[in-house]
């Protein structure tokens, strides 16, 4: 057995409990933890391409380092789909701080030259604590550089600009960038980024559950602690069939999303005839049919183990 989890997991408590239950992990750690390999280029030939159509995009080099009290392999990746996806995400963290930088310079400067006269001018203190406000995302605080002064007056002033460099660096060390630590030392690196990879299969589970049209947890009409357990565990029953149901039809070279399947099951009527009974008969006699259903649905049922006469 291979735990798979991402590093908002990591404890000591947690390397421990693994050693002692003996069981092998994958999951990943922050790359501050780690600044020698945040630093190797991302460009640098040390990466290696994988081969793997699943993996296109990505390249890795492998590492060892102490980790918990005990040696861990380490797999650093780069990918090229991750980079640009965290470039964007950075640059318009960038507008939207340089947006706020240049809204309150602009308020400073109005107070200085007159146009703004009301009210108690803004102090260092204050003036900083909008800064970090505007910079507290990731990374902001090392690209975008501010100055604060003082006019004749002794009002404050406000002076910011953008660190190329520092955003150069980021971007050909920091972005695009996963660490992923194992103890399966025996895997290859593929193996090993597929597996930690594969954690969007039980992230995909947990958006379904709470999506409240195909979901099993909403709507929770529980308040206390008791009937909630029960609640989910029923919830997690029904999951598990679900699960099994897609499975069925998967096995059936039937790939078709949830949503679709319970919508098509849906549309399915059962009808039940009741005949009436003839002299001397002690039972009723009755048929299940389905109302009439299409070539789709029908291979639903029949991959299900549902079929019934039409």
């Amino acid at each position: 057995m291979t735990v798979v989890f991402d590093k908002g997991n990591n404890s000591e408590n947690n390397w421990t409990l693994l050693d002692s239950l003996n069981l092998h992990f994958v999951g990943s750690v922050k790359l501050g933890q780690h600044k020698d390999l945040m630093q190797v280029p991302n460009d640098d030939s040390s990466f290696i391409p994988f081969e793997e159509s699943h993996l296109e995009g990505t390249s890795a080099f492998r590492a060892t380092r102490t980790l918990g009290g005990k040696e861990r392999t380490l797999v650093v990746t780069y990918n090229q789909s991750l980079f640009h996806a965290q470039w964007l995400t950075l640059q318009a963290d960038i507008q939207k701080a340089i947006d706020a930088l240049s809204s309150l310079q602009q308020r400073l400067d109005d107070r200085i030259h007159g146009i703004i006269k009301g009210g108690k001018p803004p102090t260092e203190e204050s003036v900083e604590k909008q800064c970090a406000r505007a910079l507290r995302r990731q990374h902001l605080g090392h690209i975008i550089e501010t100055k604060i002064t003082f006019s004749k007056k002794g009002l404050v002033k406000l002076e910011f600009s953008l660190n190329t460099e520092s955003l150069q660096q980021l971007s050909n060390t920091y972005l695009g960038k996963t660490i992923v630590v194992t103890t399966r030392h025996d895997w290859d690196n593929a193996r090993i980024v597929h597996a930690y990879r594969s954690q969007h299969i039980i992230e995909n589970v947990f958006k379904e559950m709470k999506d409240r049209s195909i979901g099993t947890w909403w709507p929770l009409q529980h308040w206390t602690d008791s009937k909630i357990k029960v609640h989910g565990l029923y919830c997690s029953i029904a999951l598990l069939l679900r699960a099994m149901m897609m499975r069925r039809l998967e096995t059936g070279g039937m790939k078709l999303s949830l949503k679709r399947t319970f919508a098509e099951l849906g549309k399915i009527k059962q009808v039940i005839n009741i005949y009436p009974r003839k002299r001397g008969q002690k039972k009723t006699t009755h048929r299940v049919v389905f109302t009439e259903i299409s070539p789709l649905q029908e291979k639903m049922l029949n991959n299900l183990g549902m079929e019934m006469e039409k």
